[in-house]
């Protein structure tokens, strides 16, 4: 008996969830993109045009000499799992402010405020990244995934890690305002880091060892080794990812926390 009201109680308390998420999703969208011209597709098409326009650059500086591998895929691939984590974390930093009134419903939590925006940047950044390929494919431009399913594996990895450093830059935004510049910053001066622009496979052996460190890494050569099969030689490790994007989890939802008990305060 306790164990079936117990039961009840944790889906009651999923589906209060769902319904916060959804509403405040519709209202992120609204506020966002707003109800005039395209709208809601500027959740795919900004981050297109963002991995269109680094495609064409790539492609018109000659980057195609360097490596046999075909630029247009690899800059695909590689910066649209680099915007899938980074615009996501971007848009949590300064997340509460216009959202600080919601938290006086019974129901809203910061977290539920970042969920949403990760949510909707995931999103986006899935969608354009399909239509894409997808696209390109029948202009004969790329060729599809040839393992979809690890493919979709390191995408999801890297939505993880993507959530995971919202929850504490987002939490840590909230103590100092200091939090938003320097997080830019460290954005732009990671992005050679991030395994965005390289194979680890054309690395020496020394900065193998120490760029296999990073998360995200492992994440996009997961997409890479996904998207071309036994082509191209990867590195991952996607049971340390897993271990990283956890540990790096408890971290953000400890902040989280402590950024609630701020709030409530206040």
């Amino acid at each position: 008996m306790a164990v079936t009201y117990g039961t009840a109680r944790l889906w009651e308390g999923v589906r209060i969830q769902a319904r916060v998420i959804g509403a405040l999703l519709l209202r992120e969208v609204i506020t966002r993109y707003g109800r005039h011209g395209i709208g809601v597709f500027w959740i795919l098409l900004e981050p297109m045009l963002f991995t269109l326009g680094i495609t064409a650059i790539w492609y018109a500086v000659k980057l195609h000499a360097v490596s046999n591998l075909p630029i247009v895929e690899f800059a695909v691939t590689g910066y649209a799992s680099l915007l899938l984590w980074r615009s996501a974390t971007n848009r949590c930093v300064k997340a509460l402010e216009p959202n600080l009134g919601l938290m006086y419903h019974r129901y809203v939590r910061f977290h539920d405020i970042l969920i949403t925006r990760c949510l909707l940047e995931f999103t986006g950044a899935t969608a354009s990244f399909a239509v894409i390929v997808v696209v390109f494919y029948f202009l004969d431009v790329v060729r599809l995934p040839a393992d979809p399913l690890y493919m979709v594996f390191g995408w999801l990895l890297l939505c993880w890690t993507g959530l995971a450093l919202s929850f504490i830059v987002g939490a840590a935004a909230t103590f100092s305002d200091t939090v938003e510049r320097f997080w830019h910053v460290v954005n732009y001066l990671a992005l050679p880091t991030t395994g965005a622009l390289f194979l680890v496979d054309w690395l020496p052996h020394h900065f193998q060892d120490l760029v296999l460190w990073i998360p995200m890494v492992h994440g996009v050569e997961m997409v890479r080794h996904g998207y071309w099969g036994d082509a191209v030689v990867t590195h991952e490790d996607p049971l340390f990812m897993m271990a990283g994007n956890l540990f790096l989890m408890m971290i953000g939802l400890t902040m989280v926390k402590m950024a609630e008990r701020r709030i409530e305060l206040e």
